[in-house]
Parts: structure tokens; C-alpha cells; sequence
């Protein structure tokens, strides 16, 4: 199937089809700033997208909406019929990405970042390749496309390893993996998914910080939209995770091998619009996991945090316009803090464990603005509809690699006036260390336990991280009771951090309402990092 001569000043954007957990509403933000760049150059926008509860299938957001499934039959029918100037593949999350190669085949003119570009990112081969052309680093990893194979290289790079399968979004049937006997089942998983695509063994990198960059480029000049640290660590989604721009704990030695890493990159692909870059950093090294010549979920964030409207950009260097010629040419770094968080439809799947991984279960998010981190925090738990208590009582049960980053945690809410409640293990480490805790029974082995105290409005947070891969089924029963009685709870270190800072910031009651707007305004004179 060949695509017709091109006729008309008009250009197809690809959307990111039906709502499911894992997509992310976060791409209609893309597709419609798309349309509004396109209707400002005076070019048609036809919109090809099929869910019904976006604003990008509203009647007024583009010149023409297809309802129609994201396909290449589909999408070549809409093509032949409209002979468009181009299509836009890079707004739609991973489903219209996808098919780049194969409407690049078909003779269809793809504006921005080349299908060749893409398939790189996408390769895993051709990616390791440009990496190791560039000096970049990368967790050691290998294909598989049966267990047999993928056995062989979880051993020669060791466990725990990542295992997930190719060309995907939302990281569904993506697992970590510590032994080889959980190795066969998840592989299996995996390949289910891949279809005649590779498995990916990653080494997984415990403990790691990780970190995210939009970038935006006109193949000529490439400026960082913005780098946002992840709040929970190395294993969670980065579309589950909390993340903060800036970057609050990261080094500005690190933060600029970042950008030089980002920008190589980008040059190397030449990047026309948007490309999302996730790094783990771990003992001072920065390593690439993933590249994206597309939007992320994070740009809508950025866009707002920074006052640029970077898929609008994005559309209009498509186009053919320079950046210089759009005005943003250095990187903007706010004097505030934001902080992005992820929305859970827990409350509506009883009994589900709210502990997260790889394979993404948000459905949003929202964001929250502050002076400082805590402010920033806070806000963003309130619009989560976390509301973090300023007094009462909080239970506290973690694993042993946890607790000595535990007692500095205990040790703050203790001095914020807490109650500290948790079982023998926990309790044991806190009271070494002159914290007072009330010590509860396990669930099995007496009552009134935590449930019980939560079930009777006496427990205001739970800080709960999980014990191992296969979690003990009181872990369980605590995860899925705090999301039916309300109570704000934290499964990570890191969250239980930040958490506390945000209670601190309630506590001395330094939380201000201001708008998105007049912050702009405030900070117009934001740091701008030259490249």
C-alpha cells in the first residue's frame, strides 16, 4: 500500500487511542497543542484518534476528527483520502510510534524526528551501538526470545535483572527478576506481549536514582525542556513515580553530564521536536536506560512548570521553524519548586496491594507548586487526594535494609509530635535508638493490630515498604486496608521522606495558594542554563 502525491497544506496527527491504564491522558494534552500550533501557521489539522473522553475527539480541537481505530489500514485509508502534507506520529504515546516504519515504507511523509531516528532508539542492537559510539553508559543487558536464551544472559549479567518486552508502553509484563526459578514465568509473560519482537534482560541497578529529560530540537539547536528527579528509587514506572524539577538532590556535576548526554544524544538522532531520555544514576555514574524520540507523559508537567508550551514548539519546528526564530533557545530552571504526582484507581479495585513496579498503574496526575520541596510535596499529595495528617499517629513497618534510613524518618515525626506505632522487628530498631513506639501484635498473632486501630480512625499514616518479591500476606492485607478506610499511607524510603517534609511545611504553615500564572510572572526572571 503506497500513499498518493501530496496535495494539500494539511497534517494528520496521530492520537493514543482508547483510555486503558498505562497510556496516560497525558499525550491528548500533545495532540491538542498540535492542533492549536497547526491552526496558528495556518495549516488543516485532522486528528485521528478514537476515545471519547479526551479533549483532542472534542468537535472544535481540530479541522477534521477521525474516530478510528490507531492501525495502519486505518491510518493509510485516512491518508489516501485526505493526501495530507504530513503526519504526526510523535504525540500519541507508543501506539502511533509504532507504526512510523511502516508508514515511512508506505511512502508517508513523517514530520519531525526520522523513522530511521526512531528505529534506533528502538532497536535494541542499533541503540546499544550508537550508545557505545557516543561513550555512553548503559546497563549491561541482551535479548531473548525463549527462556533457555534468557536464562543464559540473566546469568552472565546476574540478578536481579529486568525483563520486559519490546516496543511497549506502560511497562505491561515488565517484571524484576531475583531468581531463575521466577525467570521462566515472567519470560513467559513477556514473550506473550513481544510477539515476533525480542525480550529485553536488563541488569537492574538497586537502589539507583532515577531521572527524567524532555528535550526539544530543530536538528540544529537542542535545549533541555527540563530534568526531573524521580522521588521514589530505581523499579517504579516512571509513570507511577513522583518527580521534581527541579532536581532536588542531584549534584550539579551530575546534572551536567546529564545534559551532555541528552544533547549528544539528540544530535546524534537528529531530533526535530520532542525526546524523552530516562537515566538511573548509582555510585556517581549515569546510566541510559531508555530513549524516546517522541513525547513523554512528563511534558504537559514541564510545559507548566517552566511557562513553555513545548508541544507547541515541537509542532511548529516540525513545520520547518528554527527555535532561535521561536524564541527558546536555553534551558529554563525555575526558582520554584514542582513537583509531579501519579493518580491510583485503587480505591476502586478492593483489595488490590498498592505496592508499585515496573509495570505502570496510574491513571493522572497532578501537580503541586512551592517555595521549597516540602511545600511543592504537599501540594501535590492534596490534589492526589492524599491529605497528610499534622498530628496522630503513624504506623511503621519496614524491611531491614530500611530501617536505618527509618530512624531518621521516626526521629522527625516523633519531633513534629507523632505517635509511632509498629510490630516487634521495626519496633525493636526504633527503641535502640531512644525513639518511643507503641509495639502492635501481628495480624496473625493477637488483636487489636493495625487493622484494627485503622478500621477505628486511630491510625493517620502508614509507612509500609515491602519485605521481599513475594510479599507476607499481613503486608498485603495492611496495603489494601488503607486504601479502604483512607488512610495516607508511603511503601517507599524515599516517599516516606517526602513525605515528612510535606507534613513539616503543613506543620509551620507555610503552604500559600498562588496561581500557575503569577508564579511565571514572579520567577520571569528564572535561571537560564546558556548551552
Amino acid at each position: 500500500m503506497k500513499a498518493q502525491v501530496v496535495k494539500f497544506k494539511k497534517v494528520v496527527i496521530l492520537g493514543g487511542g482508547p483510555n486503558r491504564i498505562g497510556q496516560g491522558i497525558e499525550f491528548d494534552y500533545c495532540c491538542c497543542h498540535a492542533a492549536y500550533a497547526l491552526k496558528e501557521e495556518g495549516v488543516e489539522s485532522i486528528m485521528v484518534n478514537c476515545n471519547p473522553e479526551t479533549v483532542s475527539t472534542d468537535y472544535d480541537t481540530s479541522d477534521r476528527l477521525y474516530f478510528e481505530p490507531l492501525t495502519f489500514e486505518d491510518i493509510m485509508n485516512i491518508i489516501e483520502q485526505e493526501l495530507p502534507m504530513g503526519v504526526i506520529v510523535q504525540f500519541g504515546g507508543q501506539t502511533p510510534l509504532n507504526l512510523a516504519v511502516s508508514l515511512r515504507k508506505a511512502g508517508v511523509q513523517l514530520l519531525g524526528t526520522s523513522a530511521d531516528s526512531i528505529d534506533i532508539a528502538e532497536d535494541r542492537k542499533r541503540f546499544q551501538q550508537m550508545l557505545h559510539k557516543l561513550g555512553l553508559l548503559q546497563p549491561a543487558n541482551g535479548t531473548a526470545f525463549n527462556y533457555e536464551k534468557a536464562k543464559e544472559v540473566a546469568r552472565k549479567i546476574g540478578y536481579p535483572v529486568l525483563v520486559r518486552p519490546s516496543y511497549v508502553l506502560g511497562g505491561r509484563a515488565m517484571e524484576i527478576v531475583y531468581d531463575e526459578s521466577s525467570l521462566e514465568h515472567f519470560v513467559k509473560q513477556a514473550a506473550a506481549v513481544s510477539g515476533e519482537h525480542p525480550i529485553l534482560i536488563d541488569k537492574f541497578l538497586e537502589d539507583a536514582i532515577e531521572a527524567d529529560v524532555d528535550l526539544i530540537g530543530d536538528g540544529e539547536i537542542f535545549v533541555i525542556g527540563g530534568i526531573m528527579e524521580h522521588i521514589e528509587e530505581a523499579g517504579i514506572h516512571s509513570g507511577d513515580s513522583a518527580m521534581s524539577l527541579p532536581s532536588y538532590t542531584l549534584s550539579h556535576e551530575l546534572l551536567n553530564k546529564i545534559r551532555e548526554a541528552t544533547v549528544k544524544m539528540a544530535k546524534e538522532l537528529n531530533v526535530i521536536g520532542l525526546m524523552n531520555v530516562q537515566y538511573a544514576i548509582k555510585d556517581d555514574k549515569v546510566y541510559v536506560l531508555e530513549v524516546n524520540p517522541r513525547a513523554s507523559r512528563t511534558v504537559p508537567f514541564v510545559s507548566k512548570a517552566i511557562g513553555v508550551p513545548l508541544a507547541k514548539l515541537a509542532t511548529k519546528v516540525m513545520l520547518g521553524k528554527k527555535l532561535k526564530d521561536l524564541g527558546f533557545t536555553k534551558e529554563v530552571i525555575p526558582q520554584y519548586v514542582a513537583v509531579k504526582e501519579s493518580v491510583f484507581p485503587f480505591s476502586r479495585f478492593p483489595g488490590v496491594d498498592i505496592i508499585l513496579g515496573p509495570e505502570m498503574k496510574s491513571t493522572g496526575e497532578v501537580m503541586g507548586i512551592g517555595k521549597d520541596f516540602g511545600a511543592a510535596y504537599i501540594k501535590s499529595q492534596l490534589a492526589a487526594g492524599q491529605k497528610l495528617p499534622e498530628k496522630g499517629n503513624v504506623f511503621i513497618s519496614v524491611r531491614d535494609r530500611d530501617k536505618r534510613t527509618m530512624l531518621f524518618i521516626a526521629k522527625k515525626l516523633q519531633d513534629l509530635g507523632f505517635n509511632i506505632y509498629a510490630t516487634s522487628g521495626t519496633a525493636a530498631a526504633l527503641v535502640r535508638n531512644n525513639i518511643s513506639v507503641t509495639i502492635l501484635p501481628k495480624i496473625a498473632e493477637g488483636r487489636p493490630n493495625v487493622l484494627d486501630l485503622m478500621k477505628d480512625g486511630k491510625i493517620q499514616l502508614v509507612i509500609n515498604t515491602p519485605s521481599g518479591r513475594v510479599p507476607r500476606q499481613d503486608e498485603v492485607q495492611i496495603r489494601s486496608h488503607v486504601i479502604r478506610y483512607g488512610v495516607p499511607y508511603t511503601t517507599t524510603i524515599s516517599g516516606a521522606q517526602a513525605t515528612v517534609n510535606g507534613i513539616e511545611a503543613i506543620v509551620r504553615k507555610d503552604l500559600e495558594v498562588t496561581s500557575l500564572q503569577e508564579y511565571h510572572q514572579a520567577h520571569g526572571k528564572s535561571k537560564r542554563k546558556d548551552k
